[in-house]
Formats: structure tokens, sequence, C-alpha cells
């Protein structure tokens, strides 16, 4: 998920999204632990993503904030 995507999306979506994304990573790192998963990068992109929508998330309470 790019930048200029979660930009886009409301503050309400960019929680759903976080939600899911959080439970993703668990479910990944699990099946990881009990089998290996075909390509382990995704629970490197995964946790990239995450820190994108928290980035995204504190910009926008900031702004809030300052305004």
């Amino acid at each position: 998920m790019k930048m200029s995507e979660i930009k886009e999306l409301s503050t309400a979506d960019l929680i759903e999204r976080l939600d899911s994304e959080r439970l993703m990573l668990t479910r990944m790192k699990l099946n990881h632990a009990i089998s290996p998963i075909d390509n382990p990068q995704k629970i490197k992109e995964a946790r990239k993503n995450i820190a994108r929508l928290l980035t995204e998330l504190k910009t926008r309470e900031s702004n809030k904030k300052n305004q």
C-alpha cells in the first residue's frame, strides 16, 4: 500500500485498515512459526504497512491539534 493511497482514506477507514493489517500480521507470524510461508517478505511488508498507517494517523492528530 502506497502513501498516496493511505492519504486518500478517511480516518475511520485508516483505523479499520490498521486493525485488519495487525490481525493479518499476527496470523502470518503464527502460520510461519508452524510451517514456513512461501514468501516471508510478506511479513516485512505487513509491518511496513502498519507503520505507514500509524504515521498517517499521528500526522492527522498532530494537524488537528495545531489548528
